[in-house]
């Protein structure tokens, strides 16, 4: 028996799927299977970038798996130094080269640049929408502020801002801002950088519902309104435990005890992130 469709996030008429695998720290060979994996496994909303050293490896499965390009929504985003004009232009094409892709659906500015303007960014990012080589644009790690700031001198209706989001990260001020202006927030890093597994409040609503702790973490953030989760995994068990969370529902009683704002424990994830692989 498949497993059903993943559902989508829908804004300004653009159907996001609403789980897709983020990319971040896959190279090489363990990339490449991911993606196929998770492919075969039924996502369709896949996330790399420039950054990441990964879009051949990423552009390579997608071709061996064979699946309808049509059927994907594709992200990469912008590199710090490839901010300026020429090298938006310039670095795009070099990504959907190594993507083996004629469009990405989606081009993001992946951090605040010190010295470029971000209307310089986006004046050549809203070429590439005209160009047909980029079908909607967006920003990451952007407050509410920036992203304002981007909206207001992008051509193009901006289409998400993806940032971190976890029960321990309170992004509440964006998720209204996404709310009311029909925008996608993006969840990167849901499980916390692996700080929610052993997370007895989540091990305990996951009992009651016969999930795990990640499933439940996961499931929090898709319960929010406009939001697309996009967790990384590399496994086949993991990346289907993933994708095993639309046969339940949290309660708005689970929703505000899982939810725990916590410097501490979101500092805990951030530099676990980052630790050597």
């Amino acid at each position: 028996m498949s497993e059903p469709d993943i559902p989508d996030v829908t804004v300004q008429g653009v159907d996001v799927p609403a789980l897709g695998l983020g990319t971040w720290r896959l190279t090489g060979e363990d990339c490449r299977r991911a993606v196929e994996t998770a492919l075969d496994l039924g996502y369709r909303h896949l996330d790399t970038a420039q950054a990441y050293g990964n879009e051949r490896q990423v552009g390579e499965a997608i071709a061996t798996a064979g699946v309808d390009r049509e059927e994907l929504f594709l992200t990469t985003k912008l590199v710090n130094g490839n901010r300026a004009y020429d090298d938006v232009l310039r670095s795009t094409e070099e990504s959907l080269a190594k993507l083996g892709t004629a469009y990405v659906d989606l081009l993001l500015i992946h951090n605040r640049h010190q010295r470029v303007p971000v209307a310089e960014t986006l004046r050549a990012m809203d070429e590439l929408v005209d160009a047909g080589k980029v079908r909607r644009i967006g920003v990451s790690n952007f407050d509410v502020d920036r992203l304002h700031e981007a909206r207001e001198a992008a051509d193009h209706d901006l289409l998400t801002d993806q940032v971190q989001f976890n029960p321990y990260w309170d992004q509440s001020a964006l998720l209204d801002y996404c709310d009311i202006h029909d925008l996608v927030l993006t969840a990167y890093s849901p499980l916390a950088h692996g700080g929610v597994l052993d997370d007895p409040v989540l091990a305990d609503v996951g009992a009651r519902h016969g999930k795990s702790p990640a499933q439940v973490a996961v499931r929090w953030c898709l319960q929010h309104p406009n939001v697309s989760v996009i967790p990384k995994a590399t496994s086949r068990e993991h990346l289907a435990a993933n994708r095993d969370v639309f046969d339940f529902e949290l309660t708005d009683a689970e929703m505000e005890r899982i939810r725990r704002p916590s410097r501490t424990r979101a500092l805990s994830g951030f530099l676990r992130g980052r630790l050597p692989v």
